[in-house]
């Protein structure tokens, strides 16, 4: 076994690579960016090294650097974790021939699998199902419209090299196919460098699943079951879970067997995924096979009670698979989420900065949390904004469900926007209570999963306006204790003021609504007016996070978690989020002055301007291209205009809320 290791990554994998590696006794080299140096997977290996700047490609991209810091340290291997150069052969090798170990599959396996249309002809060849369609050299458009109307539509053209969900086309009729063909093979160009293509037939509302597999050099190959990851928005998964509630016992079998020929068929040595898609009536086809660990094989690990990463690491030292396939268990249900900094009710769109508050629910036999991130840290825009995985794992998938559900309700974020009540309406949708979410249900019905146009919940409300007096008084107490005067009273924490009889007024911003409300009354005993209508509060105790309270004749209980600042309401199955505000502050949001110029929506580097300083331009054009979280984003004009200054050139990185561009008023 290996005394010690690189770890090639960073981010929550780094962390959780750290975390076996202890539990073995292997000390750990960690390796990052200037962007990343008060990192938790910094702080947590045993040392440390700088290899460049904050963009991936002046750091976790540069094997040479990484290769150095490995043989000055004295480290014996290295492990890639996923992303970066975790699927790189050209990496595999250059370790190899360093006289290092990678901890991963060789590089001529990886090659075999690095072309999408190579893979697919490997594997037919082998036995293993695949889809039916085209993946020859002749990339005429006669050629390829003849083998569309051979294959039958729908059919989907799909770049031959590459992934992420680029260069993917869905086409339902012959006279669609070649607008199609073109406008994919530019974008595989543009991705990949290659606009070579290939085509398949389009499975209608198919299912994905996955295989874990593994292999060893000598020679044995098993899977340790499947993980189901059907819940997906653009090709990128949502939720992971295992044992899928779709296979039957037999297609479950027969699965594992097609996966782990699908392995030896590339001679495969250590983790990988063999990935499948499952049609409605039960025929399923390979699609790939990611030769590295995936992000969601704690799954695999909460149903299997198997250390995945502890498994690389023998294997890559040399030691045999530690089971026979027979002796792989699968114990209860398990589910995996990812919280993000992004904003579901903007498209999506990935967020940064420092995280003012992060609260989670604690570890226990149940709940898992795999994160690289604590409060206090940031989430910069270089790379991918993942804050933590949340797993949970139970007897059955009813009862893991509702541990998801009760897990996610105990989670807050603050600083940049997350994906958090997006999790929760997922996890209570029908379509994944019931198991019958399909691969493309996401895409068709986001508008189920997203709450921007909401009406703010009147009892969400009032909770929140109680907690906010109750702790106003809570305050004045200990603020009077503190006093030279405590029995003064002006100290009594009833809200009474000489002319008003004890009527307070409060301020609360929703998404940037403002909500006002009139209160009488003390000691969790009020009269609160809003919006022309009065409730009688009574009993409101506030202990813990935990308020109850009583709204007439209706007694309700909820979660409150408040840090001043922000302020989130849950009441088991929606969170309300607010923001107590000065109830005569001046409001601004409406400044017209924000249509005579392009904002920054976050930080991030500045790709393309198409505009200079003199140029007419329209409303909705696009002015300029920001690049952040490793994705563009496309910056239009607000408005038709005149461009009277241009702030920020190619290359430039800029903060979020800054002046790109500047209209002539």
């Amino acid at each position: 076994m290996f005394n010690k290791i690189l770890i090639a990554n960073r981010g929550e994998i780094a962390c959780r690579v750290i975390r076996s590696c202890r539990q073995m006794g292997i000390r750990t080299v960690a390796v990052y960016s200037e962007a990343d140096a008060d990192a938790q997977h910094v702080r947590q290996a045993d040392e440390a090294y700088c290899i460049g700047g904050p963009r991936p490609a002046d750091s976790y991209l540069r094997g040479d650097a990484i290769l150095e810091v490995a043989l000055r340290s004295g480290a014996q291997a290295i492990h890639p974790g996923y992303g970066f150069l975790s699927e790189n052969a050209d990496f595999a090798d250059a370790v190899e021939a360093a006289g290092l170990v990678f901890i991963g599959p060789k590089a001529a396996s990886m090659r075999k699998m690095g072309s999408k249309a190579g893979a697919k002809q490997l594997m037919e060849a082998a036995g293993v199902p695949v889809v039916p369609g085209y993946t020859g050299e002749d990339q005429s458009p006669g050629l390829l419209q003849a083998e569309a109307d051979r294959i039958g539509y729908p059919l989907m053209i799909k770049a031959a090299h590459g992934g992420g969900g680029k260069g993917m086309r869905i086409v339902r009729e012959a006279g669609e196919f070649i607008a199609n063909l073109e406008s994919c093979q530019r974008e595989a160009a543009n991705a990949f460098g290659r606009d070579r293509v290939l085509l398949e037939r389009y499975v209608e509302k198919p299912r994905h699943i996955e295989i874990q597999v593994f292999g060893d050099s000598h020679g044995g190959a098993m899977h340790l079951n499947e993980r189901e990851c059907s819940a997906q928005r653009r090709y990128q998964k949502v939720l992971e879970e295992s044992p899928s509630p779709f296979l039957s016992p037999k297609l479950r079998q027969a699965m594992g067997e097609a996966a782990v020929l699908a392995a030896r068929t590339i001679d495969y040595v250590n983790a990988g995924t063999v990935e499948f898609i499952v049609g409605q009536d039960g025929r399923f086809y390979f699609m790939e096979i990611n030769t590295r660990l995936q992000v969601e094989h704690p799954v695999t690990e909460k149903v299997t009670g198997l250390d995945l990463v502890e498994w690389q690491l023998r294997i890559a030292s040399g030691e045999a698979l530690p089971l026979t396939q027979a002796q792989v268990r699968q114990d209860g249900h398990a589910i995996e989420v990812r919280l993000y900094a992004e904003d579901p009710e903007a498209g999506f769109l990935p967020g940064s900065g420092r995280l003012e508050r992060l609260r989670l629910p604690a570890p226990d036999a149940h709940v898992r949390i795999d994160a690289g991130v604590i409060e206090g840290d940031t989430v910069t825009i270089f790379y991918d904004p993942m804050i933590a995985k949340l797993i949970v794992h139970d007897r059955d998938r009813a009862t893991a469900l509702a541990r998801l559900r009760d897990a996610l309700s105990r989670c807050a974020i603050e600083g940049p926007k997350s994906n958090i009540a997006f999790l929760e309406r997922l996890a209570r949708h029908p379509a994944v209570v019931d198991g019958t979410i399909d691969t493309g249900y996401l895409d068709r019905h986001l508008d189920e999963f997203t709450g921007a146009d909401e009406a703010v919940d009147t009892d969400m409300l009032l909770a929140g306006a109680v907690a906010v007096l109750l702790e106003q008084e809570q305050l004045t107490r200990e603020q009077a204790r503190a006093s030279a005067d405590p029995h003064s009273p002006w100290a009594i924490a009833d809200g009474w003021r000489l002319g008003h009889g004890s009527r307070r007024s409060l301020a609360l911003l929703h998404r940037g609504q403002r909500l006002e409300l009139h209160a009488q009354g003390s000691g969790g005993d009020y009269r609160i007016e809003h919006a022309g209508d009065s409730y009688p509060i009574a009993g409101a105790r506030l202990a813990e996070g935990r308020l109850s309270f009583r709204i007439g004749d209706r007694g309700l209980r909820m979660s409150v978690i408040d840090d001043g600042r922000t302020q989130v309401v849950h009441d088991g199955e929606r969170r309300l989020q607010l923001n107590p505000v000065a109830m005569y502050q001046a409001d601004h949001a409406g400044d017209a002055a924000a249509a005579d110029a392009l904002i920054a929506p976050m930080p991030g580097r500045v790709v393309v301007v198409r505009v200079g300083e003199g140029d007419e331009v329209e409303a909705g054009q696009e002015l300029m291209v920001i690049e952040a979280m490793k994705m563009e984003l496309s910056l239009k004009a607000p408005r038709d205009g005149k461009v009277a200054q241009v702030q920020a050139a190619a290359g430039d990185f800029v903060d979020a809320d800054a002046v790109l561009v500047a209209l002539a008023s």
